[in-house]
């Protein structure tokens, strides 16, 4: 596989905490819904994937089960808003919502 995030696919992402790998993720999702809502598909397309490719990496490390079927529930959730039909219900608000208080908590460890 090709990964866009190379140093963080060699080894580096686990050397992260989990918050701090959520609130990288939360970073693509922003950029994502931010060219979305400037209405540029292509770029909002390539931040969608890159997060896409950080959730992976961060399903390959996790441990514990109720971890797992949180990130695998999110990456569902994702793909549902950002290339299906929504039947979820997400919306640029909650997304935002979800992953500020990763942001919050990784910014307070450090």
């Amino acid at each position: 596989m090709a990964y866009q995030h190379k140093e963080l696919a060699a080894g580096r992402w686990k050397s992260l905490s989990f918050c701090e790998q959520l609130a990288n993720i939360g970073s693509e999702i922003e950029r994502a819904l931010t060219w979305h809502a400037k209405n540029n598909a292509a770029y909002s397309q390539n931040a969608f994937e890159r997060a896409l490719e950080l959730v992976d990496l961060t399903l390959e490390n996790v441990s514990g089960f109720a971890r797992l079927k949180e990130i695998a529930r999110m990456r569902e959730a994702m793909v549902d808003y950002f290339a299906g039909t929504n039947q979820f219900g997400s919306t640029e608000a909650s997304w935002r919502q979800y992953f500020l208080h990763f942001n919050y908590a990784a910014r307070r460890d450090h």
